[in-house]
């Protein structure tokens, strides 16, 4: 949807600037194909990423950091770990522990080596489609302010400028040729974000820090404007023909503020081809085609070509019934089994009765005795224990003949 915002468009005027000859006639340039490409984030970043570690440069230890002694281990049975250790006497130093990444001084664990796989290898076709997208991206001034960049004063995007900016050859001069085509807030935003870095890196001959400004495209090799605008803090130059995606999508983030001069900009077509030429500067490569032309994919299936055909609105949905366990649910039961209600119902008649039985036999238990039982049981039980108390008399031995019932 973006890509086709630029492509309603499909003349680019140019900016004359200052000095330039005056004519009757506005020039204008026609829509580069490579500024409708499809716009793809996820590539930019992917390969941004990719190149970015190409410019790494190796670092590690030193080979001999936490080795430099000539420590052993005191070996088992003096009750202390087995960690090598310093020898000598009469300093701390020494019986310090060594060699391990948990001991003072050691060496630190898996010690980084310099034949790490520094660098990435991206894709051809991968790094030309992330720059063609960054290249379409620049042309649309909400993901460019949606960047920072300040450009509210930019008369027109894409921004070309005429020819004569590539003659200029003082700071001042290119100072005023952007005042007059309104990049200057965004080239001031640049220069006043100028600041110490905070961290360490200040230490790490990365001092100061600034904001990103335009990126400036010019089309003649060896062009003077180089001179002019490389002082300008912020503000990057580069030759069309050797356009990088560091620079145009700086961080992976799309949108840089791009301005183009007339020669370079007429020079796009040729070097990226369009949709269905090749390009004439890289062999065979074509710009790659969207999967859709429009990307409003609500509009396309709420149109009329589209609902005429598509099958109409299911109104009636027939949900599928609960199904429900016959074990516990008694109306899905009695469905399957009209016997299952006199079944029940004769087995909780059977249950009652069987604990009205259970409770009369119960009750018939424990029902009170009479004063006549009770006397009796009593009595009986004084008897028994006066028994009991005569053949516990040990005197005579005899008593053991009373205890088994026979007679010597």
């Amino acid at each position: 949807m973006a890509a086709a915002v630029a492509a309603v468009r499909p003349l680019v005027t140019v900016q004359s600037l200052e000095g330039d000859m005056a004519t009757d006639t506005i020039t204008t340039v026609a829509l580069p194909d490579v500024m409708k490409a499809s716009i793809r984030p996820d590539i930019v970043n992917f390969v941004h990423a990719q190149i970015s570690n190409n410019k790494r440069q190796p670092y590690a230890v030193s080979k001999k950091a936490g080795h430099q002694t000539s420590a052993e281990s005191w070996g088992t049975g003096r009750a202390v770990s087995r960690i090598p250790r310093v020898p000598g006497g009469g300093t701390h130093r020494a019986g310090q522990g060594a060699f391990g990444n948990m001991c003072r001084g050691g060496r630190m664990f898996a010690p980084t080596k310099i034949w790490r796989r520094w660098h990435r290898r991206v894709n051809v076709n991968q790094k030309r489609y992330a720059i063609v997208s960054a290249i379409a991206a620049s042309a649309i001034p909400s993901l460019v302010q949606a960047r920072g960049h300040r450009i509210e004063s930019v008369p027109e995007f894409p921004l070309v400028i005429s020819d004569s900016a590539e003659s200029l050859e003082k700071t001042s001069a290119a100072l005023k040729a952007l005042k007059q085509i309104g990049a200057a807030p965004d080239a001031d935003k640049a220069k006043e974000s100028h600041s110490i870095r905070p961290g360490k890196g200040k230490m790490r001959n990365r001092r100061y820090i600034n904001r990103k400004g335009p990126l400036l495209v010019y089309g003649s090799e060896g062009a003077k404007l180089v001179k002019a605008f490389r002082n300008i803090p912020g503000i990057d130059i580069v030759n069309v023909e050797r356009l990088n995606l560091l620079k145009l999508a700086p961080g992976g983030h799309l949108g840089r503020f791009v301005i183009w001069t007339k020669s370079a900009f007429e020079k796009l077509d040729s070097i990226y081809g369009s949709f269905d030429k090749a390009s004439e500067k890289k062999k065979g490569y074509v710009l790659p085609r969207s999967k859709m032309l429009n990307a409003d994919l609500a509009r396309i299936i709420n149109s009329d070509e589209v609902q005429s055909v598509v099958k109409p609105i299911k109104k009636e949905v027939k949900k599928a019934p609960l199904k429900k366990n016959p074990l516990k649910n008694l109306n899905a039961m009695l469905k399957l089994n009209p016997y299952a209600k006199t079944a029940r119902r004769m087995s909780l008649l059977a249950e009652a009765d069987r604990v009205k039985a259970k409770k009369e036999k119960l009750e018939k238990k424990r029902s009170p005795i009479t004063k006549e039982e009770a006397s009796a049981i009593k009595t009986a039980g004084k008897a028994w224990y006066q028994t009991m108390i005569s053949d516990s008399d040990y005197t005579e031995f005899e008593v053991f003949t009373k205890w088994l019932g026979v007679s010597q």
